[in-house]
């Protein structure tokens, strides 16, 4: 089985990509399939706070951390490693990952590559689009739409939408709904994954976690995500089944 890298990231901020990064770490869980984590927004990492027992901060642009996470990929026992990528740095960081020989080496069947790419709704996500297009034509690039902020998609002119998509082969969309207001903020305050809200489970007595209505909110929230992840086969492409000989 190949060791796997999903690229969760923005160039624009504010569009909730460690949000993303939390379910798919709650969904992974979920679907027994070994993971760790590592939070590029050095120094303080928001997607550690959530996840500290698989996830470690890094500067993705130094060298060292760069081994990190890189010269280790064979050696962990985590089928799958997710990198949650600082706002505006999602071009540089595969810029990164080209020069340092990554993408050649998922060109040759070393590593699986897969983009989580989540977009804003304005036009300069579209040029995003563009401007990555060039490192991910060996990934399994997902268009990830981020409902989390109220945030009201692709009303675009068809023509400028259709001329920056026609640059990129993309593997599907994926659609995260928004969350209960209430229910987010909770969850925000316990510091904790989503799938341990659902379960009660803070440690840190907030009694919100022994309501009913917000945990299944939470609790619907991650199914609907979970559906998204399994309709794009999200765990085949992570954890292909053998070749019958």
């Amino acid at each position: 089985m190949k060791p796997a890298v999903i690229l969760v990231g923005a160039d624009k901020g504010g569009v909730g990509k460690t949000t993303v990064s939390r379910a798919l770490l709650d969904y992974l869980a979920a679907n027994d399939i070994p993971a760790r984590a590592f939070d590029t927004e050095a120094p303080r990492g928001t997607l550690q706070r959530f996840h500290p027992a698989v996830t470690k901060i890094v500067d993705v642009t130094q060298t060292a951390d760069q081994m990190r996470i890189f010269d280790t990929l064979s050696d962990t026992n985590a089928a799958v490693t997710v990198i949650d990528v600082r706002a505006g740095q999602l071009s540089n960081t595969l810029r990164a990952l080209r020069d340092v020989g990554f993408l050649d080496a998922v060109n040759e069947g070393e590593f699986t590559f897969v983009l989580f790419h989540v977009l804003g709704p304005s036009v300069s996500s579209l040029g995003e689009i563009a401007e990555i297009a060039p490192f991910v034509t060996e990934a399994h690039y997902f268009l990830v739409k981020n409902f989390i902020n109220d945030t009201t998609f692709f009303e675009w002119d068809p023509k400028t939408y259709s001329s920056y998509f026609s640059k990129v082969k993309s593997s599907g969309d994926i659609t995260v709904p928004k969350l209960d207001e209430m229910a987010c903020e909770k969850v925000e305050v316990a510091g904790v994954p989503f799938a341990a809200f659902v379960a009660g489970k803070s440690g840190k007595g907030d009694s919100a976690q022994n309501s009913f209505v917000l945990r299944g909110y939470v609790r619907t929230w991650l199914r609907n995500i979970s559906s998204e992840l399994d309709r794009v086969g999200l765990r085949s492409l992570l954890l292909p089944k053998p070749r019958r000989r």
